[in-house]
């Protein structure tokens, strides 16, 4: 009888051991205070065809899979302005303010916290006392434009600094000073463990909302956007809401503004250029590129998975692109890259890189 037993809670620790083991294998790895590192081809990578990505884009890069670090070139540690690229960070904080009861709605208008809009343009209605948090985040608010919000696409780095500074110092009540102190690194960077010290006073008085910040910390970051907010088992903002700000791209009926300039803010500033830079290709979704399908029906990165999107910086210069389907991220910096078209070359060489499947 206790030869019965001891064979039965051996058979039981064995089976319990092996589940165990399982379970391990298919539950999300995140990084500590460093990455965890494994081989390409541990992860299934081919590292001959990734190493044709550094010869096509040269500047800075690094590859996750898996939760794993599997690949780098150039100094991935080197913390680096990150362009346009930022402006995701700034929809991440608008959806934790929503989600924490510091705004209402991403329907609510911002002259509540802006009231200087009001009194602009009279000779066009006031129209921009109509410009909601949906507006900035989308691009969509026209301000410094002619037509009203909503009813045109403005890539506009004046809208941008509106977003900031109205969500950043009066809705998170920071300043421009300790923005990193106070909101930036106690309710993101610190969780997520970043290494390297990312800071949105990249330029310091110049710019403020400009980042600077790390490759393999960007990489964080697109990681807790892989897994829909959620950071090795605890949100970090709702999983809902994380969804839909990948989810949600303009409609192809909005058109590109026509680009006439309306009243601003009396020395409104800008966190890099002007406005009217581009157009959204059926592809932006709340400051997130994705791809999209554009007004005369082609994909916006057509060798990519239709799942992908990510955070881009100079028309391609400075990235991070996540990969849902093939838990992959890569990020780069000062790369040789400009437009869609030699994104989506990129990000073809990643996907040749992947191997296939063994049985």
């Amino acid at each position: 009888m206790i030869s019965l037993r001891r064979t039965a809670m051996f058979v039981f620790m064995i089976t319990f051991s092996l589940l165990q083991c399982a379970a391990d294998e298919t539950k999300p790895l995140f990084p500590g205070k460093e990455w965890k590192t494994a081989s390409p081809a541990d992860v299934g990578l081919d590292e001959n065809k990734l190493a044709e990505m550094p010869k096509f884009m040269d500047g800075c890069g690094c590859i996750v899979r898996r939760g794993l670090m599997v690949y780098a070139w150039g100094d991935p540690a080197a913390r680096i302005d990150i362009a346009s690229a930022v402006k995701p960070w700034y929809t991440h904080f608008l959806m934790k303010a929503l989600e924490n009861g510091k705004i209402k709605s991403l329907d609510d208008k911002i002259d509540a916290w802006e009231p200087r809009l009001n009194d602009l343009n009279p000779a066009l209605d006031h129209k921009d006392r109509l410009i909601t948090w949906k507006h900035l985040a989308n691009q969509i608010s026209c301000y410094g434009v002619k037509e009203k919000p909503g009813e045109a696409y403005d890539y506009s780095d004046f809208n941008m600094a509106l977003f900031f500074d109205a969500l950043f110092l009066k809705v998170y009540g920071s300043s421009w000073e300790k923005v990193d102190e106070e909101v930036l690194h106690p309710l993101l960077t610190d969780l997520l463990q970043c290494q390297d010290n990312p800071t949105f006073m990249g330029f310091g008085d110049d710019r403020p909302g400009r980042m600077r910040i790390s490759l393999r910390d960007l990489a964080r970051f697109g990681l807790l956007y892989l897994h829909k907010g959620n950071w090795n088992g605890k949100p970090l903002v709702d999983e809902k809401l994380a969804a839909m700000a990948i989810a949600s791209p303009l409609p192809n009926s909005i058109p590109r503004t026509k680009g006439e300039s309306a009243e601003m803010i009396e020395g409104q500033r800008s966190i890099g250029g002007g406005n009217n830079q581009c157009d959204h290709a059926g592809s932006y979704s709340f400051a997130w590129w994705i791809n999209g399908v554009g007004r005369e029906g082609k994909r916006h990165w057509p060798d990519a998975p239709t799942d992908a999107f990510g955070a881009f910086g100079h028309g391609g210069i400075r990235v991070c692109v996540i990969f849902p389907s093939q838990d992959s991220i890569v990020c780069w910096n000062e790369a040789n890259i400009e437009g869609s078209e030699q994104e989506n070359y990129a990000m073809r060489l990643l996907m040749e890189s992947i191997l296939p499947e063994k049985n």
